[in-house]
């Protein structure tokens, strides 16, 4: 069974593992101990009412009950840009025109910005190679959802995600080579090690303010501008399919776009519901499509839960559910849930 839970300081070997798979380019997990140890602490203060929770960090695990191991983790930052300025370009364009010469010249251009300042940032999704497929990428992003609609007054009303940008298998960024190594005087993977374990002044030390004009880079950097890197098109296709679009923003790193949507709008909290649960004493059914489940979560805060069920068990009155489900939700007979679909609209 898969079940979403908060991340545990026992989940550490597993997400390092997961992390040193990953390769670069995935700032918010590198393969260091020490800081995914201090993500782990700082997600567990959040969950148990140690920090103010619009300002907190909250980390999911997808855990294998059978394997009794980590699998995946998503997350999700409340607020970003309150402790340390959070840095994007915004794509423009920049007009010039001269009536004198009949000359009109529109170029795009670049303009570091602080624009996402306070809003809420999802992220920090990584999925182990073995449990790839079968909704289980599904169930590990949109369970965020569920938990930012139970919990709406600790977030923004805007929600975004930054997608990982092109990068090759030694780690080069040639947007990173073409712009930010003429500033930074460092290899792309430092750059974003150094990002990584919140070091993040150098860049507002050393990063141009002026605008940067896209005509002076190389085709090489310019032309993948927006652009994800492959291992994360599966996650911006999901984000896209939940009502997110890209909003003009870049990652200063990488250029990977940013993304975002009203968390009002987002398909997973538009379709979601509640029902009272109902015990019955028959199996689960297991290795069902994706399309034929849905997503059920147990709407606490301190120890939030989501697994899923087929989309039979869906009542007009109730939700149908077997005791082991319960048990691994922590619910009772008569509990409301929340239920969501986990690919297909429920109704």
């Amino acid at each position: 069974m898969l079940i979403i839970r908060p991340l545990a300081e026992n989940d550490l070997d597993d997400l390092y593992e997961m992390a040193a798979s990953a390769g670069n380019g995935l700032t918010t997990l590198p393969p260091d101990r020490t800081l995914l140890k201090t993500k782990i602490d700082k997600a567990q203060a959040t969950f148990n009412g140690q920090c103010p929770p619009d300002a907190g960090l909250y980390l999911f695990a997808l855990e294998d009950t059978e394997q009794k191991r980590c699998a995946g983790i998503s997350g999700i930052q409340a607020r970003v840009g309150l402790d340390e300025v959070f840095y994007n370009y915004r794509l423009s364009i920049t007009v010039s025109d001269s009536r004198e010469l009949n000359v009109h010249v529109r170029t795009p251009t670049l303009y570091l910005t602080n624009d996402m300042t306070d809003a809420t940032e999802i992220g920090s999704l990584l999925l182990a190679d073995s449990h790839r497929g079968g909704g289980n990428g599904l169930l590990l992003s949109r369970s965020r959802f569920l938990f930012l609609d139970e919990f709406r007054e600790h977030f923004s009303d805007k929600i975004f995600a930054e997608m990982r940008g092109v990068s090759d298998e030694q780690g080069q960024s040639p947007f990173w080579d073409a712009l930010g190594r003429r500033f930074f005087d460092m290899e792309f993977v430092e750059a974003d090690r150094l990002s990584a374990r919140g070091n993040k002044s150098f860049i507002a030390e050393l990063m141009p303010r002026f605008p940067i004009y896209l005509s002076l880079l190389p085709e090489s950097a310019t032309e993948v501008i927006g652009k994800v890197h492959k291992n994360t098109e599966p996650a911006l296709n999901m984000l896209q399919a939940e009502g997110f679009n890209f909003n003009g923003l870049v990652d200063i790193f990488d250029g990977g776009p940013v993304v975002e949507a009203f968390l009002h709008n987002i398909r997973t909290i538009r379709q979601s519901i509640l029902r009272p649960v109902r015990r019955v004493d028959r199996p689960l059914l297991s290795n069902l499509p994706a399309g034929e489940r849905v997503m059920v979560s147990n709407r606490s805060f301190e120890d939030f839960r989501v697994g899923t069920l087929p989309r039979a068990a869906i009542r007009d009155e109730e939700v149908q559910m077997p005791g082991p489900i319960m048990e691994a939700l922590g619910v009772a007979e008569g509990d409301q849930v929340r239920i969501a679909p986990l690919k297909e609209a429920l109704f």
